[in-house]
């Protein structure tokens, strides 16, 4: 088993989150799309001045964890912060709502044309 590297370090996990074990809320899943609307600003923590950089287009969280080498969860800690202060928005996946979706009779007619072929 290789040492813990300084990326693996509980104690530098601890002090990036600032002690926090769970982000404020579950807004962030796997797929949401992360998009910088400023600069990093000076002074700024590093992982909060990367991600800005990172997600000048839009990014997935799942993303912005492997890149920066940190598990999802201190990035959705990370992201909640920069969220907060309005310095990144948030675009969720878009779940296909009933409406949205074809008439059964639509897709049995075309179950039934298939068949025919």
């Amino acid at each position: 088993m290789s040492p813990l590297g300084p990326d693996d370090d509980p104690d530098r996990l601890y002090t990036v989150t600032g002690g926090r074990s769970r982000a404020a809320g579950s807004r962030f899943d796997l797929v949401t799309l992360i998009v910088a609307e400023c600069e990093p600003a000076p002074g700024m923590q590093s992982e909060h001045v990367r991600i800005l950089e990172l997600a000048r287009r839009p990014t997935a969280v799942v993303e912005l964890s492997a890149e920066l080498r940190l598990p999802v969860s201190v990035v959705r800690i990370l992201l909640t912060d920069l969220l907060d202060t309005g310095r990144i928005t948030a675009r969720h996946p878009r779940t296909a709502a009933r409406a949205e979706l074809p008439e059964p009779d639509l897709l049995k007619e075309v179950l039934d044309a298939l068949q025919r072929l």
